[in-house]
């Protein structure tokens, strides 16, 4: 008999197998809408007040080259657009259109339901303290503070 760990042993195998059947059930259900998990990251962050590509990358934390590309597809789509900031020439602001605007929040409520698919069985507490230890294996050790719905 084998001591070598298996496939099953490791919890890296379980959390990208969580992983991607949230992804792909948020991801179908976006579809229906027309954008993409990470559109809706964008536009849901711009909708928080994250508006510029710059803000919206980092809090994304992702490359703001991507989050342009992302603008691009959604300005084609008609959700966004890009403005030039009246405080400094050298800033543009990102905008939800207004239909945009009225998109995201029908988007959020696919994403509430997508959580409570995958995560209701657990009560607040466990799910809190799920959070906690995620964010703790992924490094960030200061919480995002508890009136921020972003």
């Amino acid at each position: 008999m084998s001591t070598t760990s298996g496939l099953h042993d490791h919890l890296g195998y379980w959390l990208r197998r969580l992983s991607d059947e949230v992804h792909s059930r948020f991801e179908a259900e976006l579809d229906r809408h027309g954008v993409t998990v990470s559109q809706w990251g964008v536009m849901v962050g711009v909708f928080h007040g994250h508006g510029t590509t710059k803000a919206v990358a980092a809090h994304m934390d992702i490359d703001p080259g991507a989050v342009s590309r992302l603008v691009d597809r959604l300005m084609a789509k008609g959700l966004i657009r890009r403005e030039p900031d009246p405080a400094s020439r050298r800033i543009v602001r990102l905008v939800l259109t207004d239909e945009g605007q009225a998109l995201v929040p029908l988007l959020a409520e696919i994403a509430d339901r997508n959580d409570a698919h995958y995560f209701g069985s657990l009560d607040a507490a466990q799910r809190q303290q799920l959070e906690a230890w995620i964010r703790r294996l992924v490094g960030e050790v200061h919480p995002a503070p508890e009136d921020d719905n972003s």
